[in-house]
């Protein structure tokens, strides 16, 4: 075989098993059970903001 088709090979390889690599890590992550922060983790101390424009 030429070097290239062997390059080729390899590289079309390599990027099925990340493809595949990926889409278990997406479906790992997707079945977790995601549940949203405690309110009282929250920091809600109110914040203001002045904007001055200047002519």
């Amino acid at each position: 075989m030429n070097r290239s088709k062997i390059v080729a090979i390899i590289t079309g390889a390599i990027s099925i098993i990340l493809a595949i690599a990926y889409l278990i890590l997406v479906q790992l992550l997707d079945y977790r059970d995601m549940q949203p922060a405690p309110i009282s983790q929250f920091n809600s101390t109110p914040v203001l903001v002045s904007v001055q424009l200047l002519k």
